[in-house]
């Protein structure tokens, strides 16, 4: 179910394992450095952000550990490392804010989402997050099947 932000994106993949993991406390919108077949790779879903993070290195923001696949109809004999680590674009000041967070809070960086904006161009939502313990994640699950049970006897009664 998209929200009402995604619903002028044309969003690719939806990182759900970091919602179940992870309390999204701050959220940005980041470009992506990709290389040869990436995009068309993208544009048909062959991506994977399931165990992704992001981390600062050197005053740099970089995406680590997320794949994309291989493009087997590209016309290029150039093949980029599926798990290389790709740079975000982000401003300096973001930058700064997000590693003040991420040293004295003893927060998370992790990437959310990866979209189409608006000009066609792929964007990815990199988010300030706090791990969640074993009960948060239950009382989560037992909220979402609360909702759910009463969706359904709510669909039932009319």
């Amino acid at each position: 179910m998209a929200n009402k932000k995604d619903t002028k994106r044309n969003l690719v993949f939806r990182n759900k394992k970091a919602f179940h993991d992870f309390t999204i406390l701050d959220s940005l919108e980041a470009g992506i450095m990709l290389e040869g077949s990436e995009v068309k790779a993208i544009r048909e879903g062959r991506v994977n952000l399931k165990d992704s993070f992001v981390r600062i290195i050197k005053g740099e923001v970089f995406l680590l550990n997320a794949h994309i696949s291989h493009l087997s109809t590209a016309h290029t004999t150039y093949r980029p490392d599926e798990r290389r680590s790709r740079k975000l674009l982000l401003h300096s000041k973001q930058i700064d804010k997000m590693y003040s967070k991420v040293t004295k809070d003893g927060m998370t960086l992790i990437c959310t989402k990866l979209y189409f904006n608006d000009k066609n161009m792929i964007k990815v939502e990199v988010a300030t997050a706090q791990g969640k313990k074993l009960h948060d994640k239950r009382e989560d699950l037992k909220i979402k099947s609360m909702k759910r049970d009463t969706q359904i006897a709510l669909k039932n009664y009319k």
